[in-house]
């Protein structure tokens, strides 16, 4: 969400501190088709199959497709994150089959007005923690050299996680994000905060794309229960994790030969299951959304809603909004789940000691915090800001209610350790009275942020922003791929506030050019 970063395939022509993406050279204006169904299928050995494939495997379904995660000549699929037939392997180059075979064909079978794709990423004999982007690295260091390779045939770094982030950003140009399928945990027999970092791993490839769990539904499978490593917690993942189910492995047969893998008939028939689950689940009607609430206080490990800040007055960085529930309603956006500062409050945004009291540090650009303010009367106001950074290229933009009020701003160098705070005035502009959601859009990496005060000012000056002259119409699409309506925007920077103004639900959409030039993402 807000993030600064190029699809593989697409040239970027326009980044804004708006909160949008711009894309150009588009090969067509067709919006993602809502009847294309994607699922992220990840794991270990299970889940990319040991299976030799039988001629019932190989038949070519015309509405099952793989995005490719990996180059296979043999095979046909040249091109990374392109879209191809569905024959075995789905996850390597070789003929085995796995549960996600049988999933997708079921899936197509079921639903005969559908188009089913796979986005495979599995890696053998892996903990979860090479899915954790927090651990990876860490853990690639001790791994065994055939494991860090297995996982390089995926991403160079061994970075498996980004690999499927940046093939389903991809995938969402072409269709709909509907689920995961996800088998893995006999390397973690005896890894307790394997049911946390499973749901992290889900939760860190959804925040990327954009995409809430209330809508976006997970089904595990159970381990081998006849082999080495079975226990009940695939089964109580649905407990901690939610829009969470599982498929049995009762009655399903190993492969005669270790005690962790299926046979053939085996992974057939879980395939089966695991479609059965996600059948189930994509008609679930999802969790009431529950709004982002203004900052109150913080109560030991909790954090209680209170009343929007006033302006003109001071707003401490660290005092952002309380996340709500549901698509749209988070109340800020960063680049991981942990707090590095470990200060304050419980979340994932970094809250250090600094400044007058609190400061939110470790800024990357593309992330952002969001605050409920109330206007007590319309007028002139200016800004200023209490900061600290050790760069000459930090930045931040100001929004109010997604509208741009501070362009992007770099913030002069103030020390060389972040230890040194200055306060600088941001602009003038107008403000209306009554209640707003202000937001800090980091546009340049690193800055320590301690508070903005607004005050009154008697002259406005609003900053010029020179734009590139693009007449154009628009095709509006929501991420499910509906057609939400046609905008005309003289310009490319005209574009957000027209898309804003056309949708009511807030959320992510697709402006895509009726020429083919640019396609635009717009966050409301």
């Amino acid at each position: 969400m807000g993030m600064y970063k190029k699809l593989s395939g697409f040239a970027s022509v326009a980044c804004f501190a708006a909160g949008f993406l711009a894309f150009g050279a588009a090969p067509s204006v067709a919006a993602p088709d809502p009847n294309f169904h994607i699922y992220i299928a990840y794991g270990q050995s299970n889940m990319g199959g040991t299976a030799d494939a039988q001629s019932a495997d190989k038949v070519e379904n015309s509405r099952f497709k793989i995005f490719a995660t990996q180059k296979c000549s043999g095979k046909g699929r040249n091109t990374l994150g392109d879209i191809y037939p569905a024959v075995p392997s789905l996850f390597n180059c070789g003929n085995t089959i796995s549960v996600a075979d049988w999933f997708g064909r079921t899936m197509a079978d079921s639903m005969p007005d559908v188009t089913i794709g796979i986005i495979p990423v599995a890696v053998g004999g892996a903990s979860i923690k090479l899915f954790d982007q927090d651990q990876y690295k860490t853990y690639l260091l001790t791994a065994e050299t055939w494991l860090q390779n297995y996982a390089k045939e995926y991403a160079s770094d061994g970075n498996v996680t980004k690999t499927i982030i940046d093939i389903a950003k991809k995938a969402q140009e072409k269709g709909v994000i509907k689920g995961f399928i996800f088998h893995q945990g006999e390397t973690d027999g005896g890894y307790s905060d394997w049911p946390k970092i499973v749901k992290k791993t889900r939760d860190d490839i959804l925040k990327a794309l954009d995409m809430s769990s209330d809508t976006v539904p997970f089904v595990a499978g159970e381990l081998l229960r006849e082999g080495c490593c079975y226990s009940d917690r695939v089964s109580k993942l649905p407990k901690s994790m939610d829009n969470t189910y599982y498929a049995s492995s009762e009655g399903l047969g190993g492969n005669g030969v270790d005690r962790y893998h299926f046979n053939h008939d085996a992974y057939v028939e879980f395939g089966k299951r695991y479609a059965a689950q996600m059948l189930k689940a994509v008609n679930r009607k999802p969790v009431e959304p529950v709004p982002q609430k203004p900052f109150g206080k913080v109560q030991g490990d909790s954090v209680v809603a209170g009343d929007p800040a006033k302006i003109p007055g001071k707003i401490e960085a660290e005092n952002y909004d309380i996340t709500g529930v549901g698509s749209g309603n988070s109340s800020y956006s960063d680049n991981d789940s942990e707090n590095r500062g470990g200060e304050y409050r419980k979340d994932g945004v970094d809250i250090y000691e600094g400044g007058d009291n609190y400061a939110i540090g470790y800024t990357q650009e593309g992330e952002w915090l969001e605050y409920t303010v109330d206007v007590v009367s319309g007028g002139a106001y200016g800004v200023s800001v209490n900061y600290a950074s050790g760069s000459e290229s930090s930045g931040l933009s100001l929004l109010l209610d997604d509208k741009e009020i501070v362009p992007p701003m770099t913030l002069s160098k103030t020390g060389e350790d972040w230890s040194v705070y200055k306060t600088e005035n941001l602009g003038n502009f107008d403000l209306e009275a009554g209640k707003h959601v202000l937001k800090i859009l980091i546009t340049g990496n690193y800055v320590n942020i301690d508070w903005l005060e607004f005050f009154h000012e008697y002259v406005s000056v609003r900053p010029k922003f020179m734009a590139s002259q693009v007449f154009a119409t628009y095709d509006v699409f929501d991420m499910l791929g509906a057609h939400v309506g046609r905008i005309e925007a003289r310009t490319v920077q005209d574009v957000p506030q027209k898309v804003r103004a056309l949708v009511k639900p807030n959320g992510t959409y697709l402006a895509k050019s009726r020429n083919g030039s640019a396609t635009i993402r717009v966050i409301k």
